[in-house]
């Protein structure tokens, strides 16, 4: 059982690499989505702005982040749970 579902795993990881090779804008994007949460996460900066666009805090690393209608929130590379509600969040790929 455990053969068949790695054979199912790899096969579905081939069919998402090789439609991520297609050059569609929507096809990457689901190929990193699937790659970020297979690996644990993008590498990237999120940057936390007040409404006067000062700098409020930032955080570096390889993690998910995720959002409701009130907060944005995410584990950074140190495993802490990070949860922003309010302000203006910048989340960009290093």
């Amino acid at each position: 059982m455990r053969k068949l579902a790695l054979a199912v795993s790899a096969t579905a990881l081939a069919a998402t690499v090789a439609i991520g090779f297609t050059g569609c804008a929507s096809c990457s994007r689901f190929t990193k989505s699937v790659n970020s949460d297979w690996n644990g996460g993008l590498d990237r900066t999120v940057t936390l702005y007040d409404y006067q666009g000062d700098v409020l805090g930032s955080w570096s690393g390889k993690f998910d982040v995720s959002e409701d209608d009130n907060e944005v929130y995410f584990d950074d590379a140190e495993g802490k749970r990070v949860i922003i509600q309010g302000g203006i969040v910048v989340c960009e790929e290093n």
